[in-house]
């Protein structure tokens, strides 16, 4: 039975198990951008940087920093940037990249790609050096990421792994790959020797392309094969249907699924498509975490004691199906080990979402009764600020919405009623309204007119 999951994983995937390598997980987001500018800091030969949001910002500043010290230093240096997501960064960011040395590519300039083409984006996060060693994840190169201890601003919490071994060279192979769509390839000059055993975890590559699939029949392979546990923390999880219904099957089967979710997010009306889901979700015996801290927008799972699944995919149409995507699924007991402790330790700052079963009324969704988990004391940033009060704008406005609709049907309701009983009467009483109401109209445009003459004239 395993060796044909392991054959189902392989063609659903495109991807083979190599083994022999070493997975490092960082779950601190300061920590990892500190891990990412170390390997560049100790780069000899070559650095492949790509990263869908790659901002001008005092972090950004730090990545440009170290990236033009190693180009002067006379190693190649290749930077692919989505242009979509690197929107906000300031043009002279770029240009004195290149005027350091290095090679600096976009991935789909906005107004020189078709318009289906423009919505495919390169959302993937990696940096490889020397073909050794290579980190991966979920996090961008953005301020958000770093936090701001001296304002009291938390970084946003994610997840990346570090990878040594075999598996390094697939990595490479994928940044070479989408490199190739935007120019020249690599030289066969730019890719390192095939690394020596490191470790003992194996794992796949999954390199994401549009339209192919490959993460999406790979989820739903892992979560129909899942018996014990099917862990979730994902930042825009809007899953289609199928992915939808093979985590509720998992929850109706025993399979303890749970999902962790943000509770404050930078996108307020994706967090709204989420929670649609919830009450299936929640019937079906899953248990829903929204994270009390900021923006959680890591995208990992943890399946049973055996599987762990790390990289840049969100369980949403968009990176499902069309973006370039890469993530890695490790069988590693010290991985899948790692991210389950990160994830109790991410929901213990999280609020249980549960629901209240009414009888007349739909289930309402509530927080778990109990006591309330201490929010992380963050200060919020002007980003945060404009992404609640958009929440609370959506929230006025359908409570106006439902409140005029109310008040609508109500008067629809009584008009039709006395039509029915006093056919004759309401007839006459709604024409005299309609005629009363045009010649009022008419007045009304008529004495504008001789107003705005009379004004011409002065």
């Amino acid at each position: 039975m395993t060796d044909r999951l392991a054959l189902a994983l392989d063609r659903a995937s495109a991807a083979r198990l190599i083994t022999g390598n070493s997975v490092r997980h960082i779950p601190d987001s300061p920590a990892a951008l500190d891990a990412m500018l170390a390997l560049i800091a100790g780069a000899r030969s070559t650095v492949h940087f790509e990263n869908y949001i790659i901002r001008s910002d005092r972090t950004g500043r730090r990545f440009a920093a170290a990236l033009s010290e190693k180009a002067r230093a006379g190693v190649r240096v290749r930077v692919l940037y989505d242009a979509l997501g690197s929107m906000s960064t300031r043009s002279w960011f770029w240009r004195d990249l290149r005027r350091a040395g290095v090679e600096v590519r976009t991935f789909g300039p906005l107004l020189k790609s078709g318009l289906f083409k423009v919505l495919s984006r390169d959302h993937r996060k990696l940096v490889v050096v020397d073909g050794r060693e290579a980190i991966l994840g979920g996090l961008c190169i953005g301020d958000e990421w770093a936090g701001d201890p001296e304002r009291g601003r938390l970084p946003w919490r994610d997840t990346m792994v570090s990878v040594c071994g075999p598996g390094v060279a697939a990595l490479e192979g994928s940044f070479a790959r989408v490199w190739a769509t935007t120019g020249e390839p690599l030289p066969s000059s730019a890719f390192a020797p095939p690394a020596d055993k490191c470790g003992s975890s194996a794992l796949r590559v999954i390199d994401g392309v549009p339209a192919q699939s490959r993460a999406y029949r790979t989820v739903q392979l892992l979560a129909a094969a899942a018996e014990e546990r099917l862990w979730i923390t994902d930042a825009y999880m809007v899953a289609p249907p199928p992915l939808y219904a093979s985590i509720v099957d998992a929850a109706k089967n025993g399979v303890d699924v749970r999902l962790l979710l943000p509770g404050n997010s930078d996108i307020p009306i994706v967090r709204n498509f989420s929670r649609i889901g919830y009450r299936d979700l929640l019937r079906a015996g899953a248990r829903i975490f929204e994270y009390r801290g900021p923006m959680i927008h890591a995208k990992t799972i943890v399946v049973d004691r055996e599987w762990a699944r790390v990289g840049s995919t969100n369980l949403n149409i968009a990176s499902l199906l069309g973006n370039y995507e890469l993530d890695i699924v490790a069988e590693c007991d010290s991985l899948t080990g790692a991210l389950a402790a990160q994830f109790r330790h991410d929901t213990a700052h999280s609020r249980e979402i549960v629901l209240l079963e009414r009888r007349r009324m739909p289930a309402r969704l509530i927080h778990a009764p109990g006591v309330l988990p201490e929010p992380l004391p963050h200060k919020r940033s002007r980003r945060d600020l404009q992404a609640a009060a958009a929440i609370a704008l959506v929230q006025v406005a359908g409570g106006a919405r439902r409140m005029l609709a109310g008040a609508a049907a109500t008067t629809l309701a009584v008009i039709g009623g006395l039509l029915l009983v006093f056919p004759r009467a309401m007839t006459i009483a709604l024409a005299t309204g309609a005629l009363t109401s045009s010649v009022l109209l008419v007045t009304y445009a008529l004495a504008r007119r001789r107003t705005r003459r009379k004004t011409d004239a002065a």
